[in-house]
């Protein structure tokens, strides 16, 4: 029987010297490189230029990594609906997390177009359960939040603890605000301290719950190889630690993912973060959390263009019976709190990749199918 040595021993060489199949370094790097980027010149024809608008929105930040999206093009339109089959309905029971997800992209999408001469104007159906998106004519606007869309990253590292200045907060909580939508910025210490009980709290409650960790783990990526090969997840380069074969990966995982090892991973980041922001919608629904989204992905791409790190601990929303508990101690009132991110200075990790634009254009075929997943497990 493996004992606890054998497990860190495994770990420890290949992190070391890659000497375990499935590392593939400098394929991975290829393809981030490929995947983080801007149009090398701007698409002239419809279908291209709608095609890098997908391109620009699937860049966008989502739970998990889960890209959990449909686009369907039409002339001078975009639709965008949820992917349920790639739904994660222990962490995510009424899909508040796919929504802002989808928010996020559709907010790339719309500064993508603007850059490339094109007024994207959204609307929801929610009989549909879809984003419409019509694209009008007007003069290209190439904004610094375009510019930021390759540099954004979920980084989970810990930050340099230094202050930032006053005009880079005003201007972090003014970008985040939107139609319903105010983000509240906690930067006293001793508050930031009281952050981090309730994410403990909650990442407690989580890693008790077995349907938790298996859906957890299902959607992290041990190897660069397995990364590569489905392009979604959360990758362990991506998250700054060694890529392993998934059979040691799964073997390993109950040992070093643990609630008493995460508990101080996020008291050590949460030091190290200068401040945390909460995201508060006025009302409950996908409406409002698709604007939570947009609200976010704005906040996340000026920090981008300003050095500014940021990452989720989103645990004292997602666990029911410490989201109201929160919610009381920001003096929400009735209001939900609906995302958490802290921020501040440190350094850039690898990006994690996205799936191609064929692989999320769907027609009614792949509509239907996703459909039919409904609250299936993800695969």
């Amino acid at each position: 029987m493996t004992c606890r040595r054998d497990f860190l021993r495994l770990s420890a060489v290949a992190a070391a010297g890659g000497m375990l199949p499935g590392c593939g370094g400098s394929e991975f790097e290829t393809a981030a490189a490929e995947t983080w980027r801007h149009a090398s010149s701007p698409p002239t024809e419809a279908v291209a230029l709608a095609r890098e608008l997908v391109r620009c929105a699937t860049l966008a930040a989502n739970s998990h990594n889960t890209q959990p999206w449909h686009f369907s093009i039409g002339a001078e339109t975009i639709t965008v609906r949820p992917d349920l089959s790639r739904r994660t309905p222990v962490v995510d029971p009424d899909d508040h997390h796919l929504w802002v997800s989808l928010g996020c992209a559709v907010e790339n999408l719309a500064l993508a177009a603007a850059a490339y001469g094109r007024r994207a104007e959204l609307s929801f159906d929610e009989r549909a359960a879809a984003i419409g998106i019509a694209l009008a004519p007007m003069a290209p606007v190439r904004s610094p939040l375009f510019a930021a869309i390759p540099q954004r990253q979920c980084t989970r590292a810990e930050y340099d603890g230094q202050r930032l200045p006053a005009v880079e907060l005003g201007a972090l909580a003014s970008t985040a605000s939107g139609p319903g939508v105010r983000a509240l910025l906690i930067t006293d210490r001793a508050r930031i301290d009281q952050v981090a009980e309730y994410v403990i709290e909650g990442n407690n409650a989580q890693f008790v719950d077995p349907a938790f960790m298996r859906e957890l783990k299902q959607w992290i990526r041990f190897s660069d190889a397995e990364a590569l090969a489905l392009r979604d997840g959360l990758s362990s380069r991506a998250s700054g630690n060694p890529s392993l074969p998934r059979w040691l990966g799964e073997l390993i995982f109950p040992w070093v993912v643990t609630a008493a090892a995460e508990k101080d991973k996020i008291a050590r980041q949460l030091r190290s973060s200068p401040g945390v922001a909460v995201f508060v919608a006025a009302a409950e629904g996908p409406v409002h959390w698709i604007e939570v989204g947009r609200a976010y992905q704005r906040f996340a791409l000026l920090a981008a263009s300003l050095g500014i790190r940021n990452a989720f601990l989103n645990q004292p929303v997602e666990v029911a019976s410490v989201r109201p508990k929160f919610a009381q101690w920001l003096g929400l009132g009735g209001l939900r709190p609906d995302l958490v991110v802290r921020f501040g200075r440190g350094p850039l990790l690898p990006p994690s990749l996205r799936r191609p634009v064929d692989a999320v254009l769907g027609g009614a075929a792949s509509l239907r199918a996703g459909n039919r997943a409904g609250a299936s497990a993800p695969a």
